[in-house]
């Protein structure tokens, strides 16, 4: 196999939205600056065997760049710590570095690489149909709330600091969704998140879990949640009192606190945000502390680092395997890929990967998507609170899927 960068300059993918590129079954991930779609498949490979396979695969330089780009894999790993994961080396990867230009990386035998890049188009707009749909949770909801007094009860006795408590909610439709205009929804209103498509499993992230360039690491962990109103009086109100809130204070320093001691021994230095700050998106305000440090020689990938933080208390818990432990003793589901992370690596082990949130997974046949929402609990947490806290957590997919 081969892999060769290619310049888009002259072509309709230059200017394109990547979510139009991506459409519904395009591999997708991007930021508020940068984005990678993938489109076909030329490998699957292990997550934590990806760096290696892909540093086999040949790169050769067809672009107006110094050198060829490194060829990608792109996928998600489930919530569970070293769960296995499958990432995907797309026959071509359209790559936006935020410079404003775009590359095209094609990956597969000589014979084909001009074939590949001429397959691609631009997607248009999907057409509005007239759909109905039922929202049902598949638990009882006196599970969730057990659940949350059993994991208060449990940090009141000093068995734990921290667990992050969630529960489903299940989208049925009497014709298909589309995942295009879920994206588009998404994109529309949570340019700032993370926005991912990956084998029917989308989302727009606010959290970097950990991304990696060249030397340089950083991680964006939030915990501590209030909701927004679209009044920006009453909003920042309700930031005053989340950044004054001691229980929200304790949820977040446990995350910030394992975040540093995770990737400390990885780094030469490593600085962090002393207090939080309020990370707002469309629906709701968090609690975010930015960390950032210069990694060691040798550099670790991303996808080592991805291994050392996930889960992070921002969705498992602190300790770690006694939260997980309650977690999946409580909550009444299996989290699969919610919780767990979704993103890039490259052959330099560079990459970007975000923690998997306000998501939703999708059925083969898009008859049916799985909602999930949590929020961590500490000694002071009430159930009925946290209840309100996932409905408005949960609002974020549901608009973007149910809204006409």
């Amino acid at each position: 196999m081969i892999a060769v960068t290619r310049d888009l300059a002259d072509s309709p993918l230059a200017s394109a939205s990547l979510v139009d590129i991506a459409g519904e079954t395009g591999l997708l991930f991007r930021s508020a600056e940068t984005g990678r779609v993938g489109l076909g498949a030329a490998r699957s490979v292990a997550v934590d065997r990806a760096v290696s396979e892909l540093r086999g695969i040949e790169c050769r330089n067809e672009s107006s760049l110094d050198a060829p780009l490194s060829p990608v894999a792109i996928g998600c790993v489930d919530f569970l710590p070293h769960a296995p994961g499958m990432l995907t080396i797309p026959e071509v990867t359209i790559v936006d570095d935020g410079s404003g230009q775009r590359f095209a990386i094609i990956c597969g035998d000589a014979s084909s690489i001009d074939d590949a890049l001429s397959t691609v188009e631009v997607n248009l707009a999907p057409q509005p149909i007239a759909n109905s749909y039922e929202v049902e949770s598949p638990i009882e909801i006196s599970t969730y709330l057990n659940a949350v007094t059993t994991a208060r009860d449990a940090v009141r006795a000093g068995q734990l600091r921290k667990a992050v408590i969630a529960r489903p909610v299940m989208v049925r439709a009497h014709q298909p969704m589309s995942i295009h205009a879920v994206l588009r929804r998404l994109d529309a209103t949570f340019g700032s998140t993370y926005r991912f498509s990956i084998n029917g499993f989308v989302g727009a992230s606010p959290e970097l879990l950990v991304s990696v360039a060249g030397a340089t690491v950083r991680s964006h962990p939030l915990a501590g949640t209030t909701r927004t109103t679209g009044n920006d009086e009453i909003d920042a109100q309700l930031a005053a009192e989340l950044l004054a809130s001691e229980k929200n204070q304790i949820e977040h320093q446990a995350a910030i606190e394992m975040v540093r001691d995770s990737l400390l021994p990885f780094c030469s230095y490593l600085d962090w945000t002393p207090e939080p700050s309020i990370i707002k998106v469309a629906n709701v305000q968090h609690l975010g502390s930015l960390a950032e440090g210069h990694l060691s020689e040798p550099h670790p990938t991303v996808v080592e680092l991805l291994r050392e933080l996930q889960p992070t208390p921002a969705v498992g818990g602190h300790p770690r395997s006694e939260a997980i432990d309650l977690i999946v003793n409580s909550e009444g589901f299996t989290r699969g890929r919610y919780g767990g992370a979704v993103g890039w690596v490259n052959a330099d082990g560079d990459g970007e990967w975000a923690v998997s949130l306000r998501c939703a997974e999708f059925s083969d046949d898009r008859r049916e998507a799985r909602l999930v929402a949590g929020g961590g609990i500490v000694a002071d947490s009430d159930p009925e609170s946290e209840l309100a806290e996932t409905q408005a957590k949960l609002q974020a997919m549901l608009g973007a899927i149910i809204r006409p």
